[in-house]
């Protein structure tokens, strides 16, 4: 393997790795209340919806145009908008009756309870497919950067490091509380920072020259909208149950904030040569 290729993989595993630090923050401490865990699906709704909207769109429109880059963006909306009708709901156990009994009060509560862990379960793993799916050019601007030099190459995944910690933090989080479990937590958010060498990978050995930036600047637009929508779909609804309307719209504007921060400080140690 080209010792090139053998360097982006190594700086951007760097990068992948933050998102094992934010785990590490999540299952250092207790499982959140669910109001404080509503707010921290707020907060992480706000980040998802910055990544689709200020990163992935907008490099889209600006790449492929506003008419192809809405298409590209819709397309994905439309298809996941598609694949949730076949998704089923979990039942909510009717309202118990005051004659019935202390037990059965208990188990309707306990179908209330395993129906909540179900839906931010899924929410944590929707947030991991999202955090991927944009941590995959992110490997690929690390490896754009390390051709430039290991200087380069290094400065970014260390930015990029700094950039994926709260990341790690909006996957593990919603993985503890639904199941409890610090390794699955873990687990799941070291697999989605694993996306950025993967995206070296794919980028340096599958497609070294064949590789067609409208079409990817394309399909990472569909993911920007699958994001949005799946956000939107899954993540606010939860964050509006557990910590009221008010208190939820101010944690998603802190989110996207945040977010927008950290993408304008890591674009601005992009090398102009990534298109990033």
């Amino acid at each position: 393997m080209d010792s090139q290729v053998i360097l982006g993989i190594l700086l951007s595993s760097l990068g992948g790795f933050s998102t094992s630090i934010g785990a590490l923050f999540v299952i250092m401490s207790q499982a959140p209340s669910l109001k404080m865990l509503g707010l921290l699906q707020g907060f992480a709704a706000g980040l998802m919806l910055s990544i689709s909207f200020f990163d992935l769109a907008h490099n889209a429109l600006n790449t492929l145009g506003f008419l192809r880059g809405n298409l590209w963006f819709f397309a994905g909306v439309i298809f996941f908008a598609v694949v949730a009708n076949f998704i089923p709901e979990p039942a909510v156990a009717p309202p118990t009756s005051d004659e019935k009994s202390r037990k059965a009060r208990n188990e309707d509560n306990m179908d209330i309870m395993k129906k909540r862990r179900r839906q931010v379960l899924v929410s944590g793993i929707i947030t991991a497919i999202g955090i991927s799916l944009h941590n995959f050019p992110e490997g690929m601007a690390v490896y754009l950067g390390s051709m430039k030099g290991l200087r380069v190459g290094l400065n970014l995944a260390l930015a990029i490091a700094l950039h994926n910690i709260p990341e790690g933090v909006a996957v593990a989080l919603p993985v503890y509380f639904a199941t409890e479990s610090k390794w699955h937590a873990f687990k799941l958010a070291a697999l989605s920072g694993f996306a950025e060498p993967l995206g070296v990978i794919i980028v340096a050995c599958l497609f070294p020259t064949s590789l067609n930036p409208e079409i990817l600047e394309g399909l990472l637009a569909s993911v920007g909208g699958v994001t949005a929508f799946l956000t939107l779909h899954e993540m606010l609804p939860l964050a509006f149950e557990y910590a009221g309307h008010k208190q939820s719209v101010k944690a998603v504007f802190c989110g996207m904030a945040f977010m927008s921060t950290s993408l304008y400080l890591l674009r601005l140690s992009l090398p102009e040569e990534t298109g990033l």
